[in-house]
This record gives C-alpha cells, sequence and structure tokens, in this order.
C-alpha cells in the first residue's frame, strides 16, 4: 500500500466519521470513553473498497483508521487515544470455531460460542521509553513480543549496545477461551475451541463481566498465528491459531440485564393486571405438552423464584425453588425440561450417565498457556443467575452427586485441588428429572426407595412431583387428540404469550419486586405450619409421624414470593401464601402420606423411612434384645420373634421385613436357617 493510497484511506475515513459519527465521537470524548462502536454496515454503504479493505488487511487499515480520528477536531487531546470497535459484520464472516483454517490468517471475521475459562487481567508493556547513555537521547520503541525489544541503534550518535529503560507504558490484557455452542455441534463432534486475546478497554471492569465462564458471546476479530515452541528452543514449522479481539459482544444476557423498551414495560404491566396471568403462564410453559397443569404453573413459579435474604448475622437464605419431578417412562419429562432449557437465558440441560461431579460444579485443569492448573466452571457455576436441567438425575454416580449438596442449598461451590483454592457462585435453579428403579412409580413405597437418589439430596428440593401413566379413557383420548393434531399441523399450537416477552416479564419482575411477606400471608403460612405440626403433638411414649419440617415452610415463603412477583407486587398477600400451599400440599399428598396411617410424614422424603416404620423397628429390636437374655449366647428362633412381634399388634410380613432390613444394615446375621444373632462390636 503507496503513501498516497493510505493518505486517501485516511481522508475517506475521516469524511466517514464527520459524517455519521462526529457527535458520538464528542460524546466519547466527553465522558472519557476510550473506545467508539462503529456499524460496519454504514461503512460498507459509504465506501465499499475501505470496508473490503478492512476485511482483508485488518492490522494496517485500523493504524489507518486511528490516524484519522487524530485529524479531527474533538474538543480534547485525549481522543487520541480512542479505539475503533466494529460490529454487525456481513454474513459471509461469521466463521464457526471448526472451520477456521489457514486461509482465514491475518483476516477480520466473527466468531460466536461460550466463554470455558478467563485468565486474570494483567498488564502488558506496549511501548517503552529508552535512554541512550552515551549522548542521553530519548528513544521510544514499541513491544509486541514477550521480550522487551530494545533499539539497535541510538539514532542520535550512532552507539550499540543496552539502554537504560526510563519509563513503559502499560496496557491491560486478557486471555479467555472460546467454545463452539451445544446446538451447533453435528453428529459425534467434539467442541473446538480457540484462544481469543482481549486488549485495552475491553477488559474493562463493565465487561469483563459480561465475559465470565458460561456466558456466550460474539468476537469480531483477527486471526493470527503463534508459532508453537520447540524444547529445543527453536522455532517450529507448525502454528497454533488465536483470534486478537477487536470487538466482543454479549450474545445472551441473564434475566437482570435483558433490555426492556418502554413499549416492553407498558406490555408487561397490562400482562400482570390480567386476573387470568396464572393460568396465560402455565399454558404457555410447553404448550404442546397436554396437561400436568400443577406441574407448569410451579415451573412458571420456580423461573419467577424468591427473594434471596442476607441476614445481619451474615447467612444467607437461598430465593431459588427447585423441582424435581419422578415419573413413569415416556410423560414427556424430559420435553419439559428441555422447554425451560430454552426459556431461561444462559440455561443448561445435562444429563444422566454424561453428567459428573466435575461437570456439574467446577474442574481444575492444566492450562497449557500460564504453565499451571486454572479453574474450569461446571454447569452449575455456568448457568449462575439461570437455570440447570438435569435429566436422569438417577443415573448419576453416587459419588458425583454428592457435589450437588452444597451447591442446592448453600449456591456456592468450593475448590481446593492443586493449587487453586477458590469458592464460587452458583445461584442456580435446578429442575430435576428421575425414573423409578423398577420402571413403574408405587405410591405405597418411599420416593428414596424408588430412585437411586439419598434421601439427603431429595431433601433439598421444595417440590417433588410424581407422574404416572394411568389408562383412563376421558383424559387418555384427549391426550391422544392433542398429540395427533400437533403432529398433523405442528405450527397451530402457539403460546399464550411468546417466549420472548416471557423472558421480558420475568427480567421486568426480578428487577423491580423484592415481595415482603404481609402480615395476613404470615399468618396463613403460620396456621397451615402450626396446624400440620399439631397433630404430631402427643403423649411421649408414643411415636408419631412429622407431618412438615422448617424447610418446607421456607419453601412455602419462596413460592408465595414468586407468586407476589408474578403480579409485579411487593407484597406478599394471603392469596399468594394460599397458591403455595396448595402446591406443597399437593406435592405431600403424592409422595408424603403414610399410607398405613392416613397421615402427612415428611420422613418418608426426609429419611425413606416412615415413622411407621421406624415404631416397628424400634418394637422388633426391643423384642431381640429381651430374647437375649433368654438364649444368652445361643442363636434366637425367628418364629419366637414373630410370634412376640404379634403380641404387639405386628404383622408376621412386617416382622419379617424388618429383620431383612437389620441383616441387609448388619446389625444382625443367621447362622443357620431360621435363627439370628446380634452382631456385636468388640
Amino acid at each position: 500500500m503507496s503513501e498516497i493510497e493510505e493518505r486517501e484511506i485516511i481522508e475517506k475515513f475521516e469524511d466517514f466519521l464527520k459524517k455519521f459519527y462526529f457527535k458520538e465521537l464528542a460524546r466519547v470524548v466527553e465522558e472519557g470513553r476510550t473506545s467508539v462502536n462503529i456499524n460496519f454496515k454504514e461503512l460498507e454503504k459509504f465506501s465499499v473498497e475501505i470496508a473490503d479493505l478492512l476485511l482483508e488487511e485488518p492490522m494496517k487499515t485500523l493504524e489507518l483508521f486511528k490516524r484519522s480520528i487524530d485529524a479531527i477536531d474533538l474538543p480534547f487531546e485525549e481522543s487520541k487515544e480512542i479505539e475503533i470497535r466494529f460490529f454487525n459484520l456481513p454474513e459471509s464472516r461469521m466463521v464457526a470455531i471448526k472451520d477456521i483454517r489457514s486461509k482465514h490468517i491475518g483476516k477480520l471475521i466473527c466468531i460466536d460460542g461460550l466463554v470455558r475459562q478467563t485468565s486474570d487481567v494483567r498488564p502488558v508493556s506496549c511501548l517503552v521509553t529508552f535512554e541512550c547513555p552515551a549522548c542521553g537521547t530519548m528513544i521510544e520503541q514499541e513491544q509486541d513480543e514477550r521480550m522487551i525489544r530494545q533499539p539497535f541503534r541510538c539514532p542520535n550518535c550512532g552507539r550499540k549496545g543496552k539502554f537504560k529503560v526510563i519509563k513503559r507504558k502499560f496496557i491491560d490484557t486478557q486471555r479467555i477461551v472460546l467454545e463452539e455452542s451445544p446446538e451447533t455441534l453435528e453428529g459425534g463432534e467434539q467442541p473446538r475451541r480457540i484462544s481469543v486475546f482481549l486488549r485495552k478497554d475491553l477488559v474493562d471492569p463493565q465487561i469483563v463481566k459480561k465475559t465470565c465462564p458460561g456466558s456466550r458471546v460474539q468476537v469480531i476479530g483477527v486471526v493470527v498465528e503463534v508459532p508453537l515452541p520447540l524444547k529445543g528452543g527453536g522455532e517450529s514449522t507448525r502454528y497454533d491459531l488465536m483470534i486478537e479481539a477487536n470487538n466482543i459482544l454479549p450474545s445472551e444476557k441473564e434475566f437482570e440485564e435483558i433490555e426492556l423498551t418502554p413499549e416492553d414495560e407498558k406490555e408487561i404491566r397490562k400482562l400482570a393486571s390480567d386476573p387470568k396471568i396464572y393460568k396465560k403462564l402455565r399454558d404457555s410453559i410447553a404448550p404442546t405438552i397436554y396437561g400436568y397443569k400443577i406441574i407448569k404453573e410451579a415451573i412458571a413459579l420456580q423461573l419467577f423464584g424468591g427473594v434471596k435474604k442476607i441476614m445481619t448475622d451474615g447467612t444467607e437464605r437461598r430465593g431459588d425453588i427447585h423441582i424435581l419431578l419422578v415419573g413413569d417412562p415416556g410423560v414427556a419429562k424430559s420435553q419439559l425440561l428441555r422447554y425451560v432449557s430454552k426459556l431461561a437465558p444462559k440455561a443448561r440441560y445435562v444429563s444422566g450417565k454424561g453428567t459428573t461431579g466435575a461437570g456439574l460444579t467446577a474442574a481444575v485443569v492444566r492450562d497449557e498457556f500460564v504453565r499451571g492448573w486454572s479453574l474450569e466452571a461446571g454447569a452449575l457455576v455456568l448457568a449462575n443467575k439461570s437455570v440447570v436441567c438435569i435429566d436422569e438425575i438417577d443415573k448419576m454416580d453416587k459419588d458425583d452427586r454428592v457435589a450437588m449438596h452444597e451447591a442446592m442449598e448453600l449456591q456456592i461451590v468450593t475448590i481446593s485441588k492443586a493449587n487453586i483454592q477458590a469458592t464460587l457462585r452458583c445461584e442456580t435453579t435446578i429442575l430435576a428429572a428421575a425414573n423409578p428403579k423398577l420402571g413403574r412409580f408405587d405410591p405405597y413405597q418411599p420416593i428414596p426407595e424408588q430412585i437411586d437418589i439419598p434421601p439427603t439430596l431429595i431433601n433439598r428440593f421444595d417440590l417433588i412431583f410424581t407422574i404416572q401413566d394411568k389408562p383412563r379413557r376421558e383424559i387418555d383420548e384427549k391426550i391422544a387428540t392433542h398429540m395427533l393434531e400437533i403432529a398433523k399441523e405442528p405450527e397451530l399450537k402457539h403460546p399464550v404469550i411468546p417466549p420472548e416477552m416471557i423472558k421480558k416479564y420475568i427480567a421486568y419482575a426480578k428487577r423491580v419486586c423484592k415481595p415482603k411477606l404481609s402480615d395476613e400471608a404470615i399468618k396463613e403460612l403460620k396456621n397451615f405450619y402450626a396446624t400440620l405440626r399439631g397433630k404430631a403433638v402427643s403423649a411421649e411414649s408414643e411415636v408419631k409421624p412429622i407431618p412438615i419440617s422448617p424447610r418446607q415452610l421456607e419453601a412455602l415463603v419462596r413460592l408465595a414470593e414468586a407468586s407476589a412477583r408474578v403480579r409485579l407486587s411487593n407484597t406478599v398477600t394471603r392469596s399468594d401464601a394460599r397458591r403455595a400451599i396448595r402446591l406443597l400440599r399437593h406435592c405431600l399428598s403424592e409422595v408424603g402420606i403414610d399410607y398405613e396411617t392416613g397421615q402427612f410424614d415428611i420422613d418418608r422424603i426426609v429419611t425413606g423411612i416412615t415413622t411407621a416404620q421406624r415404631s416397628r423397628i424400634v418394637t422388633v429390636k426391643e423384642i431381640i434384645a429381651g430374647l437375649e437374655n433368654k438364649y444368652k449366647d445361643s442363636p434366637i428362633p425367628i418364629t419366637e420373634i414373630v410370634e412376640e412381634a404379634k403380641s404387639k399388634g405386628i404383622e408376621a410380613t412386617k416382622t419379617e421385613e424388618v429383620i431383612d432390613k437389620m441383616k441387609r444394615d448388619g446389625e444382625i446375621f443367621e447362622p443357620k436357617h431360621g435363627f439370628i444373632k446380634r452382631v456385636i462390636f468388640r
């Protein structure tokens, strides 16, 4: 490119800026910002030649563009430091990470993906001022390599050798690793990754917040080659590819970051004032799936969420609502989860055997660039302030599920591995689905016995719904009609409220509403809690079931707050409390009723052993202890234990169940058929 051509480009771009961006530049300088965003399409309309030159020779062209800013008469001297950032590149420059090749080296392209890793922001010396020891001349030398590059000779006296460093000019830099989005993959492809280098204003704190691990971003930049180091110190013929970013734009936002126009706010307030808003929201969730009205209503409240509270003593109470679906195969659990994962921004969908504890929480991986260990966030951390849908949660390995306890209740993930000790936030809502061990759900068996999940984890879910596939003529005909009509004309079934409007609605509600309990709501919740608990009050000698625990009371508060948010109200009313009670009562009636006593028993969920079962176990143990005195060191006949238990009102089959359980737990053993002995540890 000749000097004449360079001068023409500078003049043309100067005209472009004066015509379209002079006011914007003046505003940038006035506000103290260091970059201006320019729409590539406008540049293309102004001059196709300059636009093409920018795409083909971006490094050189951007330098000329910066020189044209210097020629513009702007109010402050700081205008010389303004960077030019482009957006809205043509479709031909949108390149998938897996498709980047050597032909793209040195070209301006646009890529899209998920941020997987981020390094710390660190200063890099870009300009060093040297002093000649012989004549005192100051020499400025630009730096673009890892090691400081000294001047070859002094331009004044011609001296060669070492020069004294007087001053350094620094710029901030950061490296992020971008990975292909899962939905762009085909077949069994592995997602490809590429390193992106951010400099100067691209690492401002406000931008860094939007490029944390898990964020979906669009990067506009220049593909550069980096030689791979050899053990001997020479230069390899093989190169790695990286991106020198010109601009980085978030392509996915959290609920709180979704931009709303005045028209959007007006439409949202209109929806919130509709007395049928709960029904409309319920019918807008997975409209192609028939029925499940209560489950869909609960999911709608889950998306709105309760209010996180920080107590005066520093403890926190989560506002996120966790829901577990347990049901027969083929009842559309996975479809519900899939729909929710697409409805919420930053949401993640993971499934069963393909999920590990590290994949859910965080992993420590070896970093080739920093020559050490770095932290890589898992799904729960990546979906912070959003939703994680875990399908087939019962198929996860036992050791991997342990990692979820802390994340679900405390909403943090602590890592202490290698040289990394970190605490990551994961204020994440969990919607999970599981299948019963024997294929079909049995309402007469406790939940922990039917799904391979420990009771301690099940107890962390606020609501547990069961979905049973029971043949019912009238409902089956409606389901069949619904499914066949959709199969015939899929486009006919639309949500009552479009998904984009639901996102904006939830974003607005989370932003403006922090509901607090009213006296009427407190009274309603207190009466429900105290009345149920009051049924357990009895003589000390009698073992009574505990119908509800304080953990369920907290769940009621979260559900009631979410109900108030739907109406954009800052006050939780009695109707909100009743809605929360109705949902919890429905769940307890499905999974929390002891069918022997006909009463609510939270132990069916919390421990997997009902109070009636526990009472029988205590009685049988007392019988065995009493018979040990009679038989001394000899084995005790099982028939005698059964007869003794019968006299105390326990059926023979129930007694045998208790004995079998004690055998499995290692409390007793059977030295010969029909006789048992207690295991004594010395």
